[in-house]
């Protein structure tokens, strides 16, 4: 009993550090490399045949840690190599890069993190209207595989219902 006790107490310790030390994170760049990381992942989406996901946000938001987390994770980080070019747009304190977000429909005043998906071609699939995204700290790593999956794109022999396709 007395073993099972200091493994919760080591197993709790650890993702406390864990959560600590994910705040301490630069996730969004400096804003002013907004335009140019755009314009470089639309360059490389249309050489690879990738989508482009954009992750409006900003380093203060837990939220944004907790997506940062669940996009990197075991299983998402594989779905999210193979078709995507990730862009995280540092939005400030909702002051800044506000038109990039107004471009791609993402009302980041409903709260970040707020994603957009392009194709490779840079037009427009899907824009976060609502606040889908801004409780991830409430949500599974299994939200973000399904948005992940839902919203790759589309490879011969491969169905919605395949994860690492």
């Amino acid at each position: 009993m007395k073993s099972a006790k200091l493994l919760a107490l080591a197993t709790l310790l650890a993702l406390a550090a864990g959560t600590a030390n994910s705040a301490d994170r630069v996730i969004y760049p400096d804003p002013a490399q907004a335009r140019g990381d755009l314009a470089a992942a639309l360059k490389t989406a249309a050489a690879t045949h990738r989508r482009v996901l954009l992750d409006f946000g900003g380093n203060w938001c837990g939220d944004c840690h907790v997506l940062d987390i669940y996009f990197h994770d075991a299983r998402n980080q594989p779905i999210l190599d193979r078709n995507f070019v990730l862009v995280h747009i540092n939005i400030g304190y909702e002051d800044t890069n506000l038109d990039i977000a107004e471009k791609y429909g993402v009302p980041v005043k409903n709260g970040v993190p707020a994603l957009a998906v392009l194709s490779e071609k840079g037009a427009l699939l899907y824009s976060q209207k609502k606040h889908q995204f801004s409780a991830m700290r409430t949500m599974e790593s299994s939200a973000v595989t399904e948005f992940l999956v839902k919203w790759r794109p589309p490879r011969a022999g491969c169905s919605i219902m395949t994860v690492n396709c």
